[in-house]
């Protein structure tokens, strides 16, 4: 099975972001890591999925879906994976 490719935005404070990222390298799925407080390209990306709202992490799937700020149960089930 072929790994989705995976970006998260968020900031180093938040801690929904700290915890996504954690759950993702648990369960060994590769992502691309981007810090809305230091990109404002990533800022702004953020802003337009979320309607206006700077909603972190906000997380986008190769097929162009994303979430916002998601449970570790609902990241399991997008990915298809049992926890």
């Amino acid at each position: 099975m072929t790994k989705p490719q995976i970006t998260v935005y968020g900031a180093d404070w938040c801690g929904d972001c700290r915890r996504t990222k954690k759950f993702l390298n648990d369960q060994n799925i590769p992502f691309i890591w981007f810090n809305t407080d230091e990109n404002k390209e990533a800022e702004e990306l953020v802003i337009q999925k979320n309607n206006g709202e700077r909603i972190i992490p906000t997380i986008i799937f190769e097929d162009g879906s994303f979430l916002a700020e998601p449970s570790d149960e609902e990241l399991a089930y997008k990915l298809g994976i049992l926890v």
